[in-house]
């Protein structure tokens, strides 16, 4: 990535999709080049805790609402110490920010933090040729030297693609760091970071937990060395595929039968341990507003996503796995994609999307509560 932080909106940009397909407008944000795996979010709000999401790491979002930014950045939102996105695709960007605690606008943010991105284009039609066409690489150049479409084609082809990426160990915690409990401690738990967002402790610690956050390269004796009482496995970037350090460890937390829970890619985790293979999803699940049921209540929840790959486990009966038998607890009602996992001879489960939801909707943060519940169960 290449870019230059001097004022934007009347830079031209180009955005050119790895099929060929180009999209004109103006820069947003950075002035440069970046490349990445086009994506679209379909959330309305929420647009600093998506940009600050480690699990986009490599990739470029396309904002399907048109209008972003209105609110401004404040220093409180974000859900990590930076921007994680590889570009940033938006229609009409707000011109004021209108809101008391915004600090600075969305535009001087990306570039402070040299995000390039482009603004102006037709993100509607740019979101139905991904979903018709599915998630792919792309380049997003801007400035006064742009290349030619076969200079810029040729580039966009040649970047890495999502499939078989490894990058949890490039978004995580590089130290062992703790989040004390709200309150009275009633609990330890050992968080691996896969590309932890920092809502997800913090949703712990109000509950009792003290978080003893660990690099996404521990190893069962780092987990055990906390004496946990629970072990947690985090959302994060990339090919779960390529994740055979974290799924040994998983698996060795469950022969210990130690409670454990894990989200969106610690899902993953748990699907890969108990035998499922992964699969790369056509365009992925993003933003606030994905229907999903718990099966094992029956309810649908409105719930917020972040994922491009997916368990294959059958939704239509119970699973032998060499640690007891495992359900689907939760589906997509969209696309029946696997959504949750549960073990049913032991206190372990998963769910795919994101319980902890800053910006919202909050109607799976029960899923904390049933974490606690096992460990409460486990310690009587």
């Amino acid at each position: 990535m290449t870019t230059s932080t001097r004022g934007a909106s009347k830079v031209p940009a180009v955005l050119v999709l790895e099929d060929g397909r180009i999209f004109r407008g103006r820069a947003y944000g950075a002035v440069g080049e970046t490349f990445g795996e086009a994506v679209f979010s379909t959330g309305m709000t929420g647009y600093q805790e998506t940009l600050t999401d480690p699990s986009y790491h490599r990739q470029v979002v396309v904002m399907t609402a048109p209008h972003v930014g209105n609110t401004g950045v404040n220093d409180e939102d974000p859900e990590s110490a930076r921007i994680w996105v590889a570009g940033y695709v938006v229609r009409d960007p707000a011109r004021v920010s209108s809101n008391w605690r915004a600090q600075r606008s969305l535009d001087e943010e990306l570039r402070h933090q040299g995000v390039v991105g482009i603004q102006g284009i037709d993100t509607r039609a740019l979101t139905r040729h991904l979903r018709e066409r599915g998630a792919m690489r792309v380049g997003i150049f801007s400035g006064s030297a742009l290349p030619d479409e076969g200079t810029m084609l040729a580039e966009v082809r040649q970047a890495p693609e999502m499939s078989g990426a490894d990058l949890s160990a490039e978004v995580a915690t590089k130290e062992t760091y703790v989040v004390p409990a709200i309150g009275e401690k009633k609990f330890t738990v050992a968080a691996v970071d896969l590309g932890i967002k920092g809502m997800t402790p913090h949703r712990m610690a109000e509950r009792g937990i003290e978080v003893h956050v660990l690099p996404a390269t521990a190893t069962a004796e780092d987990v055990y060395a906390v004496n946990p009482d629970g072990v947690f496995f985090s959302n994060g970037p990339g090919d779960p595929a390529t994740a055979d350090g974290p799924v040994a460890v998983m698996q060795e937390v469950l022969r210990r039968r130690t409670p454990l829970f894990g989200i969106c890619f610690g899902n993953q985790i748990l699907g890969r341990a108990l035998g499922f293979g992964t699969y790369k999803l056509k365009y992925g699940h993003r933003g606030i507003n994905q229907p999903v049921q718990d099966r094992t209540t029956g309810k649908v929840e409105v719930t917020a996503h972040n994922h491009g790959f997916a368990v294959d486990a059958p939704l239509d009966k119970v699973s032998d796995t060499p640690f007891g038998r495992a359900e689907v607890s939760h589906v997509c009602l969209n696309d029946n994609v696997v959504e949750g996992l549960q073990l049913l001879d032991q206190p372990a489960f998963s769910v795919q999307y994101h319980p902890e939801a800053a910006a919202g909707p909050h109607d799976a943060a029960y899923l904390f509560d049933r974490f606690v519940t096992l460990m409460e169960a486990e310690r009587a």
